[in-house]
């Protein structure tokens, strides 16, 4: 005998069934005992009694018939209203996830943009490092021929120096008049 997975839902049966049911028993019997006498009187007392039985079985089933659809509209109106308040519930707590939710894509969002403003004012910082770094090589070299130069004993070469030395002093000059605007900015 297999056993079903799923449970069946099943009310159990009433006393009214069994009582109709009874009613019914007793009238085909009233009815069957009566056809072997075929005396009028006994078909007459058999088939009204069992008029009265059937009717009063009638009855009582249909009793039991309305107070079934009454007992699943019942459970129906019930199993409506707890799946509106879970409906509700849920409601609410899908929008609870979508404002965090929401909340944290806009920090992602920000924290995003704030580190790339960080990697490119970092790789502005690394050109303008390499840019001061080009000019002290050439700096470094030109002071390397100069001195190439003095120690070889040329006296061009200490007007040159001067020359040099004085180009330099006018371009820390401009550079440090161009820094001031921009910390002023900052």
């Amino acid at each position: 005998m297999a056993v079903s997975r799923t449970p069946v839902r099943r009310r159990q049966r009433s006393v009214r069934v069994t009582v109709s049911v009874a009613l019914l028993a007793a009238a085909s019997v009233s009815v069957l005992g009566s056809l072997p006498t075929q005396s009028p009187l006994w078909l007459s007392l058999g088939s009204a009694s069992a008029l009265a039985l059937s009717w009063g079985a009638l009855r009582i089933m249909w009793t039991e018939v309305l107070q079934s659809r009454r007992e699943n509209a019942a459970d129906r109106a019930a199993a409506a209203t707890a799946y509106r308040d879970l409906f509700s519930v849920r409601a609410a707590e899908h929008a609870e996830f979508t404002t965090a939710m929401t909340e944290r894509l806009a920090q992602a969002h920000l924290s995003q943009r704030e580190l790339e403003g960080l990697v490119t004012q970092h790789e502005t910082r690394a050109q303008r490092a390499e840019a001061r770094l080009g000019e002290a090589e050439a700096r470094m070299r030109t002071l390397e021929e100069t001195l190439a130069v003095l120690r070889s004993g040329g006296g061009e070469a200490v007007a040159d120096l001067v020359a040099w030395d004085e180009h330099t002093v006018q371009k820390v000059a401009a550079k440090a008049a161009r820094k001031r605007p921009a910390l002023k900015q900052a």
